[in-house]
């Protein structure tokens, strides 16, 4: 009998340390996205993109064209007009990355090569950050909004992950198993100065998302031993932990089963007090 998944999508409130509840689905749903006016939240589930509005609850297909094997990957431009997403075709189904209207409409292929997750839009709405597979080895890019030569940023050993712009467009965030445990890593945005921002050997942190006003920065942290540093299951006891954008020790603020699709890309309110994601369970 195939496994049955509830997805519980909540939000986080940083400062009374309270869960609220959005919606519950019975269905697998992932990576919410915050919408820049505050009022809705944008998820992808069965590939496809869709819109929860927040006061009226009613929920939206996103209209993605030929992009019908979109995954957990996707951004909004800062000004809130644009979507982008990774996604694959019918005739191409491994992971590009490509533009559209936040609205919906057809997309705009970005990246020839594949397979291409995207994770960042610079501020500026000029440049796309994302993690590439290239000769069997996994950096990070970036690219032109509208395509063109891409440009490595990292060539360490082991996987590099997650890349986001910082608020100002002067970082770029990450996640790296450099070190032999993945770390939540901080560059300039031209990828020079890149500074180790976790330690530990306890966890394996990934996908670190910083807040709309830079101060604040919240990633997901499987247990060591439980995944390989390289991998980033679902159906996973894991943790949500925040720390401040300027470095210090990470404190944790929800234990929860989940993992991929938890919390994948920014879910950060414009107010930079709470946060969505989304738990699981599985019967």
């Amino acid at each position: 009998m195939a496994e049955q998944i509830t997805s519980l999508l909540e939000i986080f409130d940083i400062v009374t340390g309270e869960t609220s509840l959005v919606r519950q689905f019975d269905e697998l749903i992932e990576a919410p996205n915050w919408t820049r006016d505050g009022g809705g939240l944008i998820y992808n589930a069965g590939g496809l993109i869709y819109r929860l509005d927040l006061e009226e609850g009613t929920i939206r297909h996103i209209p993605t064209g030929n992009c019908t094997a979109c995954n957990n990957d996707h951004v909004l431009s800062a000004d809130g007009s644009g979507l982008a997403i990774s996604a694959g075709t019918a005739d191409s189904p491994v992971s590009r990355i490509w533009v559209l209207p936040a609205a919906g409409g057809e997309p705009q292929l970005v990246t020839e090569e594949a397979p291409s997750y995207l994770h960042g839009w610079s501020p500026d709405g000029s440049t796309l950050a994302y993690c590439a597979q290239r000769g069997g080895v996994f950096d990070i890019y970036t690219i032109g909004r509208s395509g063109g030569p891409e440009s490595r940023l990292t060539d360490s050993a082991g996987l590099d992950d997650g890349p986001e712009y910082s608020p100002d467009g002067g970082h770029i965030w990450f996640n790296s198993s450099r070190s032999g445990r993945m770390q939540v890593y901080r560059m300039n945005a031209d990828g020079s100065k890149q500074q180790q921002m976790t330690t530990g050997d306890d966890r394996n942190s990934w996908f670190p998302h910083i807040s709309p006003d830079g101060r604040q920065v919240v990633f997901i942290a499987y247990r060591a031993g439980e995944v390989e540093p390289g991998d980033h299951p679902p159906n996973k006891n894991v943790e949500l932990r925040l720390m401040d954008a300027q470095g210090g020790e990470p404190r944790t603020v929800k234990e929860l089963f989940g993992g991929q699709g938890t919390i994948n890309v920014n879910s950060w309110a414009p107010d930079s007090r709470r946060f969505a994601y989304v738990r699981y369970l599985v019967n």
